[in-house]
């Protein structure tokens, strides 16, 4: 209860606080993006062999544990382990200049930069929303968005091990409520879900490709369970104009094949936190800029 009141009462000392929360959860990130779809693969592989009565070749690398905690990191060359000294997030990267202590070959700064990510956004909603709870169902929420991004990036995945927990919170937050009431949450998880289904079959019958994924559904119900229909169209808008700059910068300018798909979840999930921080203040601003 001191610690508590302490933070309630000392806002240097509940930012210093949150900031390194973010990047000690940044270096479990980490570990998410780079292990869950691996270990989903894995479970699908298993379950085909399963239903097909097939055996299963690679049984050995299928039932050695594979999870978010077993085996212990390791350097993918020399499997040098990582030790705890080495494993400080952001620090230990630029100590260590960028490379494995031990066979020194060159460790990826995207690491270390989602570290810093996760820390940096943690800090802006720890300013945002001041101590409470709002403020930390809005850091859990901003860890998930992180994690579904590059997850999305790597794999083209909206992983449902993900998505799904965090549309039952928003309807359970709901009946605090933390951001939005029960009502508002249930009709917002229901609109973001068909909004984007119905773009999707439209878009599928007009062209005869598929746009997104259904991942993309399960998100933006998430954004509406949490923040509720009305914030939707700014989630949209902000999603599909950032994709859109940002796809045809790379068609154009990096020569990226048209044909070739993009992800869109990271600019949803970009769209969805601006919108959990700013929505009403740009909702406001629009309709008092169209004059409605």
């Amino acid at each position: 209860m001191l610690i508590i009141d302490y933070l309630q009462t000392n806002t240097a000392a509940f930012l210093s606080l949150s900031f390194v929360l973010g990047l000690l959860i940044g270096s479990f990130l980490n570990v998410v993006i780079l292990r869950l779809p691996v270990m989903m693969q894995r479970d699908w592989r298993k379950q085909c062999h399963e239903l097909l009565e097939t055996p299963d070749k690679d049984n050995q690398e299928t039932e050695t544990p594979y999870n978010l905690n077993t085996p212990r990191s390791q350097c993918p060359k020399c499997k040098h382990q990582i030790t705890v000294l080495e494993n400080i997030p952001v620090l230990s990267f630029l100590f260590l200049r960028g490379k494995c202590s031990n066979c020194k070959t060159p460790i990826s700064p995207r690491y270390a930069l989602i570290e810093l990510l996760s820390g940096l956004l943690t800090l802006a909603v720890a300013w945002h929303f001041g101590f409470g709870w709002a403020a930390g169902a809005a850091m859990l929420l901003t860890w998930a968005l992180i994690a579904l991004s590059f997850i999305d990036i790597d794999t083209q995945m909206l992983p449902d091990d993900i998505t799904l927990p965090l549309l039952w919170l928003g309807l359970i937050l709901s009946l605090v409520p933390i951001f939005v009431g029960t009502s508002t949450s249930i009709i917002g998880a229901a609109s973001g879900y068909l909004s984007l289904w119905v773009v999707f079959h439209i878009f599928r019958l007009v062209t005869g490709k598929e746009g997104m994924g259904y991942g993309d559904f399960k998100l933006l119900a998430v954004f509406g369970a949490w923040l509720g229909w009305q914030l939707l169209p700014v989630v949209i808008l902000l999603s599909s104009a950032v994709g859109a700059v940002v796809g045809i910068t790379m068609i154009l300018v990096l020569g990226r094949d048209r044909n070739i798909p993009i992800p869109f979840g990271p600019y949803l999930a970009a769209a969805g936190w601006l919108a959990m921080m700013w929505g009403q203040d740009i909702n406001n601003a629009y309709l008092s800029y169209s004059g409605l």
